[in-house]
């Protein structure tokens, strides 16, 4: 009972831990630290409904489309929004999602530099950034299959080295009472970061799938996503809270701010498996983006492959590397507009004569309100 529960939600819990955690100790820092709490538990119970909203759609739309019980679902992200909102949704679902997901690559290049300096103090940060997205653009370009063993191993280690900063940061706890709990000057800053660092939309049909392939009810996946969802969360409190108590100086990477006060045994640990996490995910988002483009915006494979490889070293280099601002911008923006277009294809798909298979109970009122938070938080990012 215990594996049919846990190995879906941590698969799920796999693919929202990332990049967007170093993001995190500076904007509680900048907007107070109960006004981080507040924006992480909302969001933490709007992305238990967002995800499975979107689990919702694929299982009541498998069921319209007579897909067996036991057969995986033959759409992606943009194959149902084709099916909701025809081809302008189609087409509106692919720009989004390949623009957000190259953004997600530069932002993740910004942030090896930083990784690299725990393991290599006084290292020049662009040969690092060339080396890292060497590596992440070989996997890329020779389709380096995953691993499952690898994706357990990194997670494992991110959550070990997560509450590993916490023991160490709990000396520094009077630091932290001692910081604001609110600042209404920077009371919107973690809007972005926050949405950037709790999406894990990629991961739902794998987490459906995993039930229909183990031959379990497709309606068990909920608690499953349920606890995958909050498992990040709460990671990202211990996180946190032990960067803040470490750091005499919090950076906006959260790791920089480290040299200096943790051991350098501990700082290479940390950015070992920084980087190995950071690695895979350039990988995984980086196969998304060419399967994108060839399969959606139909490039031949050898232009899809150059665009992947070449796109984000040149926008890095040409000026787009500050990591806060890119976790924002990708979270504010092309997430929050991808939950918006989530609710509405839910509020969609009730109009199917198949019946709920999740949020049987949720009134239509909660998505109408999610997707106002969404397009308000979206319309200040691109203001502010």
């Amino acid at each position: 009972m215990c594996e049919k529960l846990f190995t879906p939600a941590w698969l799920l819990a796999g693919a929202i831990i990332g990049a967007g955690i170093f993001a995190l100790p500076f904007v509680f820092e900048k907007a107070g630290t109960l006004t981080g709490l507040i924006y992480l538990a909302v969001f933490g119970f709007v992305f238990v409904l967002l995800h499975l909203m979107y689990a919702d759609i694929i299982a009541k739309t498998d069921l319209s489309d007579g897909i067996l019980a036991n057969t995986e679902s033959k759409h992606y992200f943009s194959g149902y929004a084709k099916i909701y909102f025809g081809k302008f949704g189609f087409w509106l679902a692919v720009f989004s999602s390949v623009f957000g997901l190259f953004l997600t690559l530069i932002a993740y290049l910004a942030l090896s530099s930083s990784f690299f300096n725990l393991i290599f103090p006084g290292g020049f940060s662009a040969l690092n950034v060339i080396v890292f997205w060497f590596l992440g653009s070989a996997a890329i370009f020779l389709e380096i299959r995953k691993m499952s063993f690898l994706e357990l191993f990194i997670t494992s280690g991110v959550i070990f080295i997560s509450i590993l900063i916490f023991v160490f940061g709990v000396a520094g706890f009077d630091k932290i009472i001692s910081m604001p709990v609110f600042n209404l000057k920077n009371f919107f800053l973690p809007y972005g970061v926050i949405l950037f660092a709790l999406s894990g939309r990629v991961a739902i049909p794998a987490v459906i799938n995993y039930f229909k392939k183990t031959n379990q009810p497709v309606s068990g996946a909920g608690k499953s996503i349920i606890l995958g969802t909050l498992i990040p969360a709460l990671v990202y409190v211990l996180f946190i809270f032990g960067v803040l108590g470490l750091s005499r100086v919090v950076s906006e990477d959260a790791v920089s701010g480290l040299v200096g006060v943790a051991s350098p045994f501990v700082l290479s640990l940390i950015g070992i498996f920084a980087l190995v996490s950071l690695w895979d995910s350039y990988f995984i988002v980086g196969m998304d983006v060419k399967n994108s483009l060839r399969c959606d915006l139909k490039f031949p494979k050898i232009i899809a492959g150059v665009a992947v490889v070449v796109l984000p070293v040149f926008f890095y280099f040409f000026g787009l590397r500050k990591f806060l601002e890119l976790a924002g911008l990708i979270g504010g923006v092309f997430i929050a507009f991808e939950g918006a277009f989530i609710c509405l294809m839910w509020l969609k798909s009730l109009k199917r004569k198949t019946g709920r298979v999740f949020l049987k109970n949720l009134s239509p009122v909660f998505a109408y309100i999610l997707i106002l938070v969404f397009i308000g938080g979206l319309v200040y990012e691109l203001i502010y």
